[in-house]
């Protein structure tokens, strides 16, 4: 059985955060969840590394909102985007 956009988001954001799959839910924030800038910048990577996709994010511009990052459910919808943009 193949993991879902979600659950795979889901994992990477877990493994960043060092939590356990079960503590990342879609109405946490990455504050929450204790991921900083380095921890994003990472779970980003993993993202596109995962979906093969390319995220239009700049750790750098703390404004920039091209992916948002309120919080997971914001992260699963912004990565569900870009994989249906990149299909056509």
């Amino acid at each position: 059985m193949t993991q879902s956009i979600s659950e795979k988001v889901i994992a990477i954001i877990a493994e960043q955060a060092v939590l356990d799959v079960s503590d990342v839910t879609p109405d946490r924030t990455l504050d929450d969840l204790g991921i900083d800038s380095l921890g994003m910048v990472e779970a980003v990577f993993a993202i596109e590394e995962q979906f093969d996709i390319t995220v239009p994010f700049n750790a750098n511009e703390a404004g920039d909102r091209d992916f948002p990052l309120k919080d997971v459910a914001a992260v699963i919808e912004a990565v569900a985007q870009l994989i249906a943009a990149k299909a056509g």
